[in-house]
């Protein structure tokens, strides 16, 4: 079997998706299913898409590509402000984006009026992350202008949290996106279909006994592919954690390496981390490295450690029985060590379970104001 691989279970993405879906849409919130950390894979989309989510984002125009591609008809947002470069290509494969600058939005609408459609706006606004977004002071000049601009039409507004600055937004910050969205529909006039209140760090503020307010969707990546909350780590209730699995192979072992001190040769890079040999102790190098992953975003198995690693090595020592050449060792992953082993060139992705058939579109039930997310 190829390695390196990372495994997935489809169905514990869509029971992810499912437990959020079901514990948010009581309180009017939606879930669009983020696939940027996964690279836009279909199968993994569909998954999300089956499990309930209303529609899909990512952050890349070449991950949307590829959704497109494999035939996923659903709405997709772009969640990232989009390259002016981009914006012929954004409008052929996205029914709206996020957008903070006046001149994408332009040429998003030129873009659009050359296609004979119309291209979805959510405007983002800076609460607090201090990543990207508009002042709130600005958003009803830009908003007004939107509004005049044929090709494009004000779908909502949204904003984010947690990312830059890594605080998770507040009742008071969540109520201030709720007021914002009112004020823009008093000074624009038409309704907003979408006011996204953030991404899997808000869940803790959306599970809270309170009112959500405007706050009709969540942008949810993380959560439902790894089942944890981002700024603490802790497993959110009732979901998997463990449905993506990276599989390396060992192409060395030893039993009781001498372990003697090594001076890196640059002394700012700690390649190599030193483990006292105490007692019967066993080495094993594996095919993979830093170009692989996030070396320190994996967990090591049980009674293991991490040694070191350098670019295409990983080195870990192990107490228990000699590993043999050839068997391979697994690893669960934190989001930053899952984004960078699903962009891998070399690292193989098997799909377990039952493979997620395509939906109908619209969805149904309740969420019709998530039409373009």
């Amino acid at each position: 079997m190829n390695c390196p691989r990372v495994e997935v279970d489809l169905g514990k993405i869509r029971c992810n998706t499912q437990t959020l879906v079901g514990r948010l849409g009581p309180g009017g919130i939606g879930v669009t299913g983020v696939t940027k950390a996964v690279c836009g894979h279909p199968a993994i989309a569909q998954a999300m898409l089956d499990g309930g989510a209303a529609g899909l984002a990512d952050a890349r125009i070449g991950n949307v590509q590829r959704l497109r591609a494999a035939g996923l008809k659903g709405p997709i947002t772009l969640i990232r402000t989009p390259m002016l470069s981009q914006a012929d290509q954004v409008v052929q494969s996205c029914d709206a984006s996020y957008n903070t600058e006046s001149l994408v939005i332009s040429a998003l609408a030129a873009a659009a009026i050359r296609t004979g459609t119309v291209h979805g706006i959510v405007l983002m606004v800076e609460m607090g992350d201090k990543r990207d977004g508009i002042l709130p002071e600005n958003l009803a000049d830009i908003a007004q202008r939107v509004m005049q601009i044929p090709g494009v039409a004000l779908k909502g507004i949204g904003a984010n949290f947690a990312c830059l600055n890594g605080g998770a937004p507040t009742a008071i910050q969540m109520a201030a996106l709720s007021a914002l969205s009112n004020w823009i529909e008093d000074v624009c006039g038409p309704f907003l279909k979408v006011v996204s209140g953030g991404n899997s760090a808000n869940l803790p503020w959306a599970f809270g006994e309170h009112a959500t307010g405007r706050i009709n969707d969540l942008r949810l990546g993380e959560a439902i592919l790894l089942g944890v909350e981002p700024v603490s780590g802790d497993q959110i209730g009732g979901m998997h954690t463990d449905a993506f699995t990276l599989v390396a192979e060992v192409i060395e072992a030893d039993a009781n390496p001498p372990l003697s001190p090594i001076t890196p040769i640059d002394p700012t890079a700690q390649r190599v981390r030193i483990v006292a040999n105490s007692g019967a102790f066993a080495r094993m190098i594996l095919a993979i490295g830093h170009q692989d992953t996030n070396i320190l975003g994996l967990s090591m198995p049980v009674g293991s450690t991490l040694i070191g690693a350098t670019s295409d090595h990983l080195v870990i020592g192990t107490p228990r029985s000699l590993p043999t050449v050839g068997s391979e060792v697994r690893f669960q992953m934190n989001y930053s060590a899952l984004m960078h082993a699903m962009a891998a060139p070399d690292i193989k992705v098997k799909l377990l379970g039952e493979l997620p058939s395509p939906v109908l579109w619209p969805p149904q039930g309740k969420a019709d104001h998530l039409a373009v997310v």
